[in-house]
């Protein structure tokens, strides 16, 4: 996606630490580039706007439910591995090495 006009930061950047800059998970630095290509990018601002919308109706639906703390570690470390650029297992490598149970037949 882009409005095909030149940018300091390219849509194509934006789009991609879309979720960092949701999350206020990157510097001010680049929140303020973020926030400068918002002001003059219509559609960035428009998926901006839809995946906040997304973002805070799953806080409203979802939000209240506890998680077992083994989840979270789970998901915290497949997160870990993507940043790092590691390859993440298809897999859960942490359930004793146990293969998904194969489809029943009805």
């Amino acid at each position: 996606m882009s409005c095909g006009e030149p940018h300091e930061t390219d849509c194509s950047e934006v789009l991609d630490h879309l979720y960092e800059f949701l999350d206020s998970e990157m510097p001010d630095v680049d929140r303020d580039k973020f926030q400068q290509h918002f002001r003059e990018c219509s559609p960035c601002l428009e998926k901006y706007g839809l995946e906040q919308a997304v973002k805070k109706l799953v806080k409203r639906c979802c939000g209240h439910d506890d998680v077992p703390t083994d989840l979270r570690a789970k998901v915290m470390g497949r997160i870990d591995l993507i940043r790092s650029g590691q390859a993440v297992p298809e897999h859960d490598v942490t359930a004793g090495g146990a293969t998904p149970a194969a489809p029943q037949e009805s």
